[in-house]
């Protein structure tokens, strides 16, 4: 793995998410998901997740991050949940649903990283998980294993 390049991509897409165009920062929120671990990222992702221009840009970063199905992606929305407005909560709340309803597998996973989450030293954090969870746990999956 190239870190090099790795960072040069977050870069040139952090300055794509400050763009005046709204399909700019939704691409450059779907883009910057898929290095969400990286320090570097964390900062213009939770702004493009609470993004002040355009909510489409809110739902697919949130997307792209919950598509990960892991702890970072969980844990950047669990903080932007946990101080969105009622808008953004909004939007996140479909770009869950939208993610977590198909297989019950990934719903299940997802609850089991919320509650570990939930216990997270930033209070931001914990709040916002235990919002995901509640998100969560309303889901009723189309597919359950056999």
């Amino acid at each position: 793995m190239d870190s090099d390049l790795r960072r040069a991509a977050v870069v040139a897409l952090a300055e794509l998410g400050r763009s005046r165009d709204w399909r700019d920062r939704a691409d450059a929120g779907h883009g910057l998901a898929g290095f969400a671990e990286m320090q570097e990222a964390l900062e213009p992702l939770l702004a493009l997740v609470l993004d002040a221009g355009d909510t489409f840009v809110t739902r697919r970063t949130a997307e792209g991050l919950l598509r990960r199905k892991d702890r970072v992606g969980l844990t950047i929305v669990a903080s932007a949940l946990a101080v969105a407005d009622s808008n953004h909560g909004d939007w996140i709340h479909t770009a869950i649903v939208d993610v977590f309803s198909m297989f019950s597998d990934d719903l299940d996973e997802a609850l089991r990283l919320c509650e570990e989450i939930s216990r997270d030293a930033d209070d931001r954090v914990a709040l916002g998980a235990r919002q995901l969870h509640e998100i969560l746990a309303e889901i009723d999956p189309v597919l359950r294993p056999a």
